[in-house]
């Protein structure tokens, strides 16, 4: 959701037992570069290929090859991601633009040597995991188990929740009170210049920008200023969206300018910016305040709604059958491009008789989950101008597609959760042997020759499904019998999970330069640095 991830109330904290799976990559990797024509790549310095490649088929993210993840989080309109770990843990890396990853000074964190948060690192209570997260175009919002929220990024007009200023520069909670009572925030939405949070009785409040009418206050504030420039309303602080006052709102969706919301029966809520007919009303009139879509509305049950998403210029509902809808802009040509977008929520045709169970949708790629002919999960993309790899449909495919297709190499692999940024995809996969078949990325992380036990470069050696290091049976501890079944991980990677991988393996140094980089150990106490929000 805004991270375009469709969410709810109901699934709030991690269960005891909850669904995990690997991280799978497809896309760009040169996050300074990624939609930036002006940007010349970086160069591997060995090997004379790019440093940072475009993924054209899904990869095995090999940092974050040992962490059992539970979700992936992204914007359609960012470079950025967050995830989720099965401890709790946040791993962040991609574009750092405005220290939106909460770390200053670097221009991007690369995805071979992510960064790990825990909430207790922010002063949460002990035992306090991150439950969800959202990423703005340079701006993330991360949330705890205890009902609190996060922020880091760009807030020039107040979309982290915090007193105006060019940037909060570390992760800072953000206060969200209703009626002079404490909030408890479960899920979190955002776009360009506004954020949206959800909490577990089924409020919405909205912080930001008001321009374009995202924060649903009714209001967009406009007015002329000095030299005639046109400014508008800033909210700070979150504010609750009145219009949904008595509706229990179980999911939230945001896209760059605009929102959508899904309560406990089904009825859909959209507002904010209307270009493109992206709210699926019919007209590019834009909504100040909340506004049920009557196609889910209605009178026959099976027409309400059961997920929400979010792209930067279209909608998408799926139906409680199990039905795709989408509204607004989609592609670059044709029906549903900007000459002729979808009014009003309509069919896919080629996607008719799927049954959807997961839907996302990127800068220019739409996701889904369907059952196949054996009611196997399968993945199905589409999107034009997918320039980056981000479908990953593979190397010798077209890298763009205009109907919706199933992505091959993934076929026999069960995708659990999709992040669809503006260059870049995640996928959480569940490991199984289709999936050990998948390429690794980085491919070459110069593993030694030799065992790294007894330090002899002869016989049939293990080799770790992360660092490919290669150990004999004999000299793990306790030795090894036989060949594991499945994934198997050297000591050290188990020693280190999300250890940084390749060029990038310096992990003491790379330890010490993310710790001292957090804004909660005792370097960071000293006196903000400008342009840090300190109110």
């Amino acid at each position: 959701m805004s991270t375009n991830k469709t969410t709810t109330v109901a699934d709030g904290p991690a269960s005891s037992d909850p669904q995990w799976g690997r991280v799978v990559i497809c896309g760009g990797t040169d996050w300074p570069r990624l939609g930036r024509k002006d940007r010349v790549g970086s160069i591997n310095p060995e090997t004379g290929e790019p440093l940072n490649p475009d993924l054209l088929e899904p990869h095995i993210l090999r940092s974050l090859g040992n962490v059992k993840v539970t979700s992936v989080h992204t914007s359609c309109t960012g470079c950025h991601f967050v995830v989720i770990d099965l401890d709790g843990h946040a791993w962040l890396f991609g574009r750092n633009g405005s220290s939106c990853l909460g770390v200053s000074g670097e221009e991007y964190i690369s995805e071979n040597a992510p960064r790990m948060v825990r909430a207790s690192d922010m002063g949460a209570p002990k035992g306090t995991k991150f439950v969800h997260a959202a990423c703005g175009r340079n701006h993330t919002l991360l949330v705890g188990s205890d009902g609190s929220v996060w922020s880091a990024g760009v807030n020039n007009v107040g979309q982290c929740g915090h007193s105006t200023c060019p940037e909060v520069s570390t992760f800072k909670s953000v206060n969200v009170t209703h009626g002079g009572n404490k909030e408890r925030v479960v899920r979190a939405s955002a776009g360009i210049t506004f954020s949206i949070v959800l909490t577990d009785t089924g409020k919405v409040f909205s912080f930001g920008s008001a321009e374009k009418g995202q924060l649903g206050n009714g209001t967009t504030g406009e007015r002329i200023t000095t030299g005639n420039k046109t400014a508008f309303d800033i909210e700070e602080r979150p504010i609750y969206v009145k219009e949904l006052d008595g509706k229990k709102i179980v999911q939230i969706a945001s896209g760059q300018q605009h929102s959508l919301a899904l309560d406990d029966t089904g009825v859909v809520y959209v507002w904010g910016y209307n270009g493109y007919c992206r709210l699926g009303l019919g007209n590019q009139v834009d909504i100040l305040k909340p506004k049920p879509v009557p196609q889910f509305s209605g009178q026959n049950d099976t027409a309400f709604a059961s997920a929400i998403v979010a792209g930067p210029t279209n909608s998408v509902v799926i139906d409680k059958q199990g039905l795709y809808w989408m509204a607004g802009k989609w592609k670059n040509s044709g029906e549903g491009s900007s000459g002729s977008p979808y009014s009003t929520f309509r069919f896919l045709q080629d996607i008719m008789g799927c049954k959807i169970l997961l839907a996302r949708s990127g800068g220019v790629t739409h996701w889904l989950i369907t059952p196949d002919d054996d009611n196997n999960p399968m993945t199905v993309c589409w999107g034009q101008n997918a320039a980056n790899g981000e479908l990953g449909l593979g190397v010798d495919e077209p890298k763009s597609s205009t109907k919706p297709t199933k992505n091959n190499p993934l076929l026999g692999i069960e995708i659990i959760d999709i992040a669809a940024g503006q260059n870049t995809t995640l996928l959480l996969a569940k490991p199984n042997d289709k999936f050990s078949d998948l390429q690794r990325h980085p491919i070459d992380v110069q593993p030694p020759q030799e065992c790294v036990g007894c330090k002899k470069d002869d016989g049939d050696p293990l080799e770790c499904d992360k660092c490919d290091a290669p150990w004999h049976l004999e000299c793990l501890k306790p030795p090894l019998s036989a060949v594991p079944d499945g994934e198997w991980f050297c000591p050290q990677c188990l020693e280190d999970p999300g250890a940084a991988v390749g060029l990038w393996k310096d992990t003491k140094s790379n330890r010490k330069r993310q710790r001292a980089e957090s804004p909660f150990d005792e370097a960071m106490e000293a006196k903000p640095k400008g342009g840090m929000c300190t109110s």
